[in-house]
């Protein structure tokens, strides 16, 4: 599977302040991780085009950031909506890390008989712990992202589980 170069990293959900300062809504594990970039890009006609970010802050659970190119009210307002993408090779993940990005198509294996599940098209991120939307012959299922039922993820070859019944399968 190819992986993509650029990722969704945050949203311009408002302005902050009258300089063209934009509120970011993080889709960074933490919204510190969003804040270290030095830059990200914005999608234009198919295109990425790179913003530098001039500065960036944590304010409660959003990012407040001065971004290249938008340097006043006006263009602040014209940005709410905005998606924002940071480039792969900007992250230095742990050994064992992925991106979710990485995970949508993966084939969820029974790790005892090597059943094929179905393969995972969303990853939930609220409350306590992620949950998989896992396609299923039978429809979709939901899985929550816990030690009990997720053995291990190998990001190239799918991701391995011990299920109960009814969970991911009619039996």
């Amino acid at each position: 599977m190819v992986k993509k170069q650029y990722l969704e990293c945050a949203k311009i959900i408002n302005t902050h302040g009258v300089r063209g300062d934009v509120k970011l809504e993080s889709l960074c594990d933490t919204p510190s991780v969003l804040a270290s970039l030095g830059r990200v890009f914005v999608r234009e006609n198919g295109k990425y085009i790179e913003k530098k970010v001039i500065h960036a802050s944590i304010f409660k659970s959003f990012v407040i950031a001065t971004l290249e190119g938008i340097d006043d009210m006006d263009k602040a307002i014209a940005a709410k909506g905005t998606m924002l993408y940071a480039a792969r090779a900007d992250f230095d993940l742990a050994d064992g890390a992925y991106f979710i990005a990485d995970l949508i198509g993966l084939e969820v294996i029974d790790e005892q008989d090597g059943r094929v599940y179905g393969t995972i098209s969303d990853v939930i991120n609220r409350g306590a712990s992620d949950i998989y939307v896992v396609n299923t012959p039978s429809g979709e299922r939901m899985m929550p992202v816990v030690d009990e039922f997720v053995k291990r993820v190998d990001i190239d070859k799918g991701v391995f589980v011990h299920t109960i019944p009814g969970l991911l399968s009619d039996d």
